[in-house]
């Protein structure tokens, strides 16, 4: 039987793989999923976290990444075209999964967001689903007391650094820390004549360097 807990690199995930380890010890399998467009600090934390865990975690990753994949689909993903999640993280993480059955998949979702769906994988042949912080009724609260008892922080962003769900800020921190990508992301949206950003954000992205 494989333990597989799945590591987002945000604080839940964190939380749980920490704890996990000190409550139920065993070998477990670290598992996350890349899609190639993150900030250097989120793969410098899950080096840590697996420094931590005494385990490397590994990372299960569509092989096109996010810009092989607005390649392939033509168009950039968006608060209504959201095909970046399912084919970075979803499928690939089930693929997976189907590959090391007989398996219990472990998944941060916690206690005080009952109404959120998430790691619906049960319906893969000898996968099991288990929700720790949920049997343990970890809100908020406690994952973040948990991790500062710990001395455990996470990166400010553990998504895409070109993300739709970005706010107006990160997309002006992305601009202002790392330049190179921001302008990979404005050549995109000129490409496409499409944009990243969630259309309930007030203002765009800073274009010119007057935005600071």
């Amino acid at each position: 039987m494989h333990h597989v807990v799945a590591i987002s690199g945000g604080k839940d995930s964190t939380a749980l793989a920490l704890r996990l380890a000190e409550v139920e010890p065993r070998d477990y399998t670290y598992v996350c999923t890349p899609t190639g467009d993150e900030l250097p600090e989120m793969f410098e934390h899950w080096r840590k976290l697996g420094d931590l865990l005494g385990k490397r975690i590994l990372p299960v990753m569509a092989h096109k990444g996010l810009n092989g994949v607005i390649a392939e689909q033509r168009c950039l993903p968006n608060n209504r075209r959201r095909f970046c999640t399912r084919i970075l993280k979803i499928e690939p993480y089930r693929r997976w999964l189907k590959d090391h059955t007989p398996c219990v998949s472990y998944v941060g979702l916690r206690a005080d967001e009952e109404g959120r769906a998430g790691g619906a994988y049960s319906n893969i042949d000898g996968v099991e689903m288990r929700f720790p912080l949920r049997e343990w009724r970890w809100a908020e609260a406690d994952v973040w007391a948990y991790l500062e008892q710990r001395g455990v922080t996470v990166p400010e962003r553990t998504d895409c650094a070109r993300c739709y769900h970005q706010r107006l800020g990160e997309w002006w921190r992305l601009w202002r820390e790392h330049p190179d990508i921001y302008a990979e992301a404005e050549a995109q949206e000129a490409g496409f004549g499409e944009t990243f950003r969630n259309p309930r954000a007030i203002h765009g992205p800073p274009r010119s360097p007057s935005f600071a």
